[in-house]
C-alpha cells in the first residue's frame, strides 16, 4: 500500500488531543491529513517543508478558543460542545461535537478541502475475489477497497451498469459476499460500488481499512509537536 503519492494538507489545531478520537489524528495524516498544534505548523513551515509562505489548509477550533484564531480568510471547523454555535464567524463551514471521530472529520475534510470528495478512507489491497454475473463466475483482483466500494482488476469485460456478486476474504476475518454495481472505469480496471450491504460486513471492512492505515505508520502524530 502505497500512500506517500497523496498530497499533504495541513489542518491546525486549536484543540488538545482529547477532543479526537482514537487513532483519529494517526489515520488521518496516513490518508494525507497531518493536523498539527499551531506550534507544529510553524515546525513544519520553517523546517521540514522549508517554505515560509505555506498555509494552513483548514483551522480545526475548539469552540472555547475561536478568539485565538489569527486574522485569516481559512475555513474553520468548530468543536462544539453547545447545540448551537453562536459566533458569527463567516469563515465557519462545518461544526462537530468532540470527542470528533475519524470518519466524520474526513467526510469533511474531504467536503471542505477537494474537488472531488470521497465518504470514506480507502486504501490499496492485493484481494483475489470472485465474481458472479449471468450464471458465470470468474476470478478477480481487488486492488483498492473501502467500506462503500472497490477497485477491481478482471479479465472478464464489467461493462459500466452491470451489476455482479463479489466474493473476496477479509484479511483476518471471513469471506464476505457483496452486491455490487460497475459505476466507473480507471482503466484497467472497473470501480465497483457496493449496494444493500449488511451492517456487519460494512462494520468489518471499516476495520480492516483502519487497522491497514494503522498498521502502515506506526508513529503516532501529536499536536503537542
Amino acid at each position: 500500500m502505497d500512500l506517500h503519492s497523496l498530497p499533504r494538507r495541513y489542518p491546525v489545531a486549536y484543540a488538545s488531543p482529547g477532543d479526537f478520537a482514537k487513532n483519529t489524528i494517526r489515520i488521518l495524516a496516513r490518508l494525507g491529513y497531518e493536523i498539527l498544534s499551531p506550534e507544529g505548523f510553524e515546525k513544519v513551515r520553517g523546517g521540514v517543508a522549508g517554505d515560509t509562505a505555506l498555509r494552513p489548509d483548514v483551522f480545526l477550533v475548539d469552540e472555547a478558543r475561536l478568539s485565538e484564531l489569527p486574522v485569516d480568510d481559512l475555513p474553520v471547523l468548530v468543536l462544539a460542545r453547545s447545540e448551537v454555535v453562536t459566533d458569527a464567524d463567516s469563515r465557519i463551514v462545518g461544526v462537530m461535537k468532540p470527542p470528533v471521530g475519524m470518519h466524520d472529520l474526513y467526510r469533511l475534510l474531504q467536503q471542505v478541502l477537494e474537488d472531488r470528495p470521497r465518504s470514506t478512507p480507502r486504501i490499496r489491497t492485493e484481494l483475489a475475489g470472485l465474481c458472479h454475473h449471468a450464471g458465470r463466475q470468474w476470478k478477480a483482483r481487488v486492488v483498492s477497497l473501502s467500506e462503500n466500494g472497490c477497485l477491481l482488476r478482471s479479465p472478464e469485460p464489467v461493462p459500466l451498469g452491470t451489476r455482479v456478486q463479489l466474493a473476496f476474504e477479509v484479511p483476518g476475518s471471513s469471506s464476505v459476499h457483496i452486491d455490487a454495481e460497475a459505476a466507473y472505469q480507471l482503466l484497467p480496471d472497473v470501480g465497483l460500488v457496493f449496494s444493500s450491504i449488511a451492517p456487519r460486513i460494512r462494520e468489518l471492512i471499516a476495520g480492516y481499512v483502519a487497522e491497514s492505515l494503522l498498521r502502515a505508520d506506526p508513529a503516532e502524530p501529536c499536536l503537542s509537536q
